[in-house]
């Protein structure tokens, strides 16, 4: 009864997939440069979102931490927590931007998901991550919102042009593969085709 409506969501994503493929080669690209310079420089990732974002930050930094799809050491990363407690205590939306306050260095790189950049707290964190000299690889989605017109130049702007959540969510989850497989490929070399 719905196999059609079921097919249909594998073609759409399908579609858009190969739509970004090539304007989203160079931004993912740059974010492997930005994240490598990090973690060989002595720093770490520092990952949020909120909602259904905060899954994809934490599936990050558990990607960074214990491996892709190779034996390598950890790198230093860690998802910022955007949970109701967190979220109570600083009902300005200052949770996370406490967070980059609290944890970051100079040196780190701010690693922030949405699927349009639109979350206030986001663009709090962005502040954060900039007063302490800290780069931005933001990954969004419709047009990046107030989180992308927060960006300086020498930050990271991922962008899936979609206007669908759900479109954005399953490129966005292909971006951090990328991203994962590209750290891996600098510091291991290329593996092997299976």
């Amino acid at each position: 009864m719905l196999d059609l409506r079921i097919q249909q969501h594998f073609i759409d994503s399908a579609d858009l997939h190969y739509q970004v493929a090539e304007s989203l080669a160079k931004p993912v690209d740059s974010a492997v440069q930005a994240v490598m310079a990090c973690v060989t420089g002595g720093g770490k990732v520092l990952v949020g979102g909120m909602g259904p974002s905060a899954a994809l930050a934490h599936y990050l930094a558990n990607l960074l931490v214990g491996g892709f799809e190779r034996e390598r050491p950890g790198l230093a990363a860690l998802a910022l927590s955007a949970d109701a407690v967190t979220a109570t205590r600083w009902t300005d939306g200052q949770g996370l931007a406490r967070q980059v306050q609290a944890l970051g260095q100079m040196g780190d790189v701010l690693v922030l998901i949405s699927s349009d950049g639109a979350e206030p707290a986001l663009v709090e964190a962005v502040q954060a991550a900039h007063d302490r000299e800290i780069s931005v690889l933001a990954l969004t989605g419709h047009h990046g919102g107030g989180l992308a017109r927060q960006l300086r130049e020498t930050d990271v702007h991922v962008c899936v042009p979609h206007e669908r959540a759900a479109r954005i969510r399953e490129v966005q989850y292909l971006v951090l593969h990328c991203l994962c497989d590209g750290i891996d490929t600098q510091l291991l070399g290329e593996q092997e085709p299976l």
